[in-house]
C-alpha cells in the first residue's frame, strides 16, 4: 500500500470508484433504503417472546394460516369485543397508531394501507369525521405494544408521565389513588344469587343485568369515540392446563403497560392462536358513569358480569382495579374446577419444599416470602390444583412508600426500564424518586414483570405446599410468635384473617385496632369464606401440609408497652418451619386460644415463645388475652350463622377450634 506525504497509508480506491468519482467504504453492504422513512423502518424487527417458557413448550398449530388471514381474524375478534349491544356490527378497527399515518403523509411517504374489519373499500388516510359518527370512522388498535412503544405513547400523549432516573415510567392515576370497593358491583343473576357470597361481611354488592349493560354501552361508546385504543391479549395462571385468556381494552398507555407487566405475557406463537378471550375488561376509567343510572353512588363504577365474562370500569383510572378485578374473577372460576385460589405469597426451597404465606398489610408477608435462599413463585395471587401451585400473575405490584435499597433490595432493583411507578414524587431535575414523599398518596406503587426479581422461579409453578403460614401482626401482644395448627384451627384462623393495626399517634398512644379480613383477602373473594377454607383443609390433608400461625407483632405487652418481636427471631422461626425442625419439637398448649407452641427453637430465646412469660403484669396479660378472644368470637358470628343451601357450612369442630373461655 502506497504512503501519503505525512507517512499514513494511502487508501486504495481501485475497483471502488463510481461514475461521480466518490469513494465509498463498502466494508459492509449498503442499506436498502431510498428514504429516511425507509431507513427508520429497517430499525424495527419482529419482536421475540417476552415471557420465558419451558423448552419444547411451543404450541403446535392444527392448521397453518396465512398472515393476512390471521390478521383478519384478530381484527374481527377485537371488533366483536368492542361491539355495541344496540348496533348490528362492531366498529371498523385498524391496527396502528393514527399519528404515524399522519406523520408519514406529511413527509410525503406512502401511507400504510389500513386493514379494517367490516369495511372493504377505504381511503389510504383515515377521514376526519366527528367522533359521534362512530359507524363512519376507524378505531385504531394499538395491539400488545412493547414497553418501549408504550413509553413513547405515555410520554407523548399522557400528561404526568415521565421517565425517572432509573428508567421507570412515573405516571399518575388521577383523582383516585386506590381501589373503590364501595363502587364495585357484581351482577346478581339467578346463578350468582345461588353461588356467590352476599349480605353482611361480603364484598359483593349487587347490581342487575340491565344496569351492567347500560354501563357497558357507556364504556364501549366512549372507547369507540377515541382515535385509538390499547388492546392487551394476555393470560392468567402459569398452570397451562388451567390458564385464562384475558383481553384488556383501555384508553391509556399506562394501563396497557401496567397489565403487560401484571398478566402473563404470551409469545408470538401463542398470540397467533389466541382467538376469543375468556374474559374482557373495558377500561373507560377517564369517563364517569351516569349518576342517574340505577345503583350508582358516585361517578365511579367498577362492574363485573360473570355470565358475560366482562368487567367495566368507569370513573377511576387507578390501575389496581383491573388487577384485583381479575383476581376476583379467578376466585370464582378456579373453585368451579376444584382449584383453590389464594391471596398469598409463595416460595420454594432448594429441595422443592413450597410454602404459602398469608397476611394482611404490615404483617411481613412480602419481607418473609422474599428470601434469597429460596425461589419466589409469586408475591400475591396463586392457585393450588391437583398438580401443585401456580402463580396467577406475570408480575408484582409492590408498595413503594418508604422503600429503601437496604430494606427491600429486590424491589428497589426492579424499579428500572419497563416498571410502572404510580403516583410517586420525584426531583424535577434529576428525576430521582423520593419514596418517603406522600404528597400524592401514601399508596404509591410499582408494577414490574416477575422476572425482574433475580430469584424468581420461571415458570412460576411448584409442587404441593408443605407449609401454610398465616401471619398476624398482633399489636395486643398476646399471640405466641409461632403456633402449630391442626386442620380445624387452620380453617378457623384462615376464615378469621386477623391482624391488629397500630392506632398510635405522635400526640398519644391509643388502643390497637383488630382487623379481620376473611381468607386474608375478603375484598376479592366471590364465594363464602367457608368454601375456600374447606378446600384449603382438604388440600392440606391430601398433600400432608402443616398449618402455622406466626405473630410478627408485639411481645411483653401491647403496642406502647411491649416491643415488636425482632425480625431476626421471626426469620429463625420461618427457617425452622422450612427445615422441618418444628415438626419434631416439643409442644405445650396455651389457654383460651388452645394453641400448640414449641418450647424451644434454635436461635430464638425460649422465654418469648410463650407470651405470658414476657409480660410483667400477668393480670393485664390475661385481661388483654380475653379481650382479643372476644373480638375473634364476635367477628366469627357472621360465619357461624351462615348457611349455604340447606346445610350448615361450618362444623362444630371448626367452631371449637376458636378461643374458649
Amino acid at each position: 500500500m502506497a504512503s501519503t506525504p505525512n507517512g499514513l497509508a494511502r487508501i486504495e480506491t481501485h475497483g471502488k470508484k463510481h461514475e461521480n468519482g466518490i469513494c465509498h467504504d463498502d466494508s459492509a453492504a449498503p442499506v436498502r433504503a431510498q428514504t429516511i422513512d425507509e431507513l427508520h423502518s429497517l430499525q424495527r424487527k419482529r419482536s421475540a417472546p417476552t415471557t420465558p417458557i419451558k423448552e419444547g413448550a411451543a404450541s403446535a398449530f392444527a392448521a397453518a394460516l396465512s398472515e393476512e388471514e390471521r390478521q383478519r381474524q384478530q381484527l374481527q375478534s377485537i371488533s366483536a369485543s368492542l361491539a355495541s349491544l344496540t348496533r348490528e356490527t362492531g366498529p371498523k378497527v385498524v391496527k396502528g397508531d393514527p399519528a404515524r399515518k399522519g406523520e408519514a403523509a406529511a413527509k410525503g411517504a406512502p401511507s400504510p394501507q389500513p386493514q379494517p374489519h367490516h369495511h372493504h373499500h377505504h381511503p389510504h388516510v383515515t377521514p376526519t369525521i366527528s367522533v359521534s359518527d362512530s359507524s363512519l370512522k376507524f378505531t385504531h388498535v394499538l395491539y400488545n405494544l412493547s414497553p418501549a412503544e408504550l413509553y413513547e405513547q405515555a410520554i407523548k400523549y399522557e400528561k404526568g408521565s415521565f421517565i425517572t432516573s432509573t428508567g421507570a415510567l412515573a405516571t399518575l392515576s388521577g383523582a383516585k389513588t386506590g381501589r373503590s370497593p364501595r363502587d364495585k358491583r357484581v351482577v346478581k343473576d339467578e346463578a350468582a344469587a345461588q353461588e356467590l357470597w352476599w349480605g353482611k361481611g361480603s364484598p359483593n354488592i349487587e347490581m342487575d343485568e340491565h344496569t351492567f349493560l347500560t354501563n357497558r354501552e357507556r364504556a364501549v361508546d366512549y372507547l369507540n369515540s377515541l382515535d385509538k385504543v390499547f388492546v392487551n391479549d394476555q393470560f392468567l395462571n402459569w398452570d397451562s392446563e388451567n390458564r385464562i385468556k384475558v383481553r384488556i381494552i383501555s384508553a391509556r398507555a399506562y394501563h396497557s403497560l401496567f397489565m403487560h407487566n401484571m398478566c402473563i405475557r404470551p409469545t408470538e406463537e401463542e398470540l397467533e392462536e389466541f382467538g376469543t378471550p375468556d374474559f374482557t375488561i373495558y377500561n373507560a376509567g377517564q369517563f364517569p358513569c351516569n349518576r342517574y343510572t340505577h345503583y350508582m353512588t358516585s361517578s365511579t363504577s367498577v362492574d363485573i358480569n360473570l355470565a358475560r365474562r366482562e368487567m367495566v370500569i368507569l370513573g377511576t383510572q387507578y390501575a389496581g382495579e383491573m388487577k384485583k378485578g381479575l383476581f376476583g374473577v379467578m376466585h370464582y372460576l378456579m373453585p368451579r374446577r376444584g382449584i383453590l385460589s389464594l391471596h398469598s405469597g409463595c416460595n420454594m426451597g432448594k429441595q422443592g419444599d413450597v410454602a404459602l404465606f398469608f397476611g394482611l398489610s404490615g404483617t411481613g408477608k412480602t419481607t418473609l416470602s422474599t428470601d434469597h435462599n429460596r425461589l419466589l413463585i409469586g408475591d400475591d395471587e396463586h392457585c393450588w390444583s391437583d398438580s401443585g401451585v401456580s402463580n396467577i400473575e406475570g408480575g408484582c405490584y409492590a408498595k413503594c412508600i418508604d422503600l429503601s435499597r437496604e430494606k427491600e433490595p429486590d424491589i428497589w432493583n426492579a424499579i428500572k426500564f419497563g416498571t410502572v411507578l404510580e403516583n410517586v414524587v420525584f426531583d424535577e431535575h434529576t428525576r430521582e424518586v423520593d419514596y418517603t414523599d406522600k404528597s400524592v398518596t401514601e399508596n404509591t406503587r410499582a408494577a414490574y414483570p416477575i422476572e425482574y426479581i433475580p430469584n424468581a422461579k420461571i415458570p412460576c409453578v411448584g409442587p404441593h405446599p408443605k407449609n401454610v403460614i398465616l401471619l398476624a401482626c398482633d399489636a395486643f401482644g398476646v399471640l405466641p410468635p409461632v403456633s402449630k395448627l391442626n386442620l380445624a384451627q387452620t380453617m378457623y384462623h384462615f376464615i378469621s384473617g386477623y391482624t391488629a393495626l397500630v392506632a398510635g399517634t405522635e400526640d398519644g398512644i391509643k388502643e390497637p385496632q383488630a382487623t379481620f379480613s376473611a381468607c386474608f383477602g375478603a375484598a376479592f373473594i366471590m364465594l363464602h369464606p367457608t368454601k375456600y377454607a374447606a378446600m384449603l383443609a382438604e388440600k392440606m390433608q391430601k398433600y400432608s401440609a402443616t398449618g402455622w400461625l406466626v405473630n410478627t407483632g408485639w411481645s411483653g405487652g401491647r403496642y406502647g408497652v411491649g416491643k415488636r418481636i425482632k425480625l431476626p427471631y421471626t426469620r429463625k422461626i420461618i427457617d425452622a418451619i422450612h427445615s422441618g425442625e418444628l415438626l419434631t419439637a416439643n409442644y405445650k398448649k396455651t389457654e383460651v386460644f388452645g394453641l400448640e407452641i414449641p418450647t424451644e427453637i434454635d436461635g430464638v430465646p425460649s422465654e418469648i415463645l410463650d407470651p405470658i412469660n414476657t409480660w410483667t403484669d400477668k393480670g393485664a396479660y390475661k385481661e388483654t388475652l380475653l379481650k382479643l378472644a372476644g373480638l375473634f368470637k364476635k367477628n366469627f358470628e357472621v360465619f357461624a350463622n351462615y348457611k349455604i343451601g340447606g346445610d350448615s357450612s361450618l362444623t362444630d369442630e371448626i367452631l371449637a377450634a376458636g378461643p374458649n373461655f
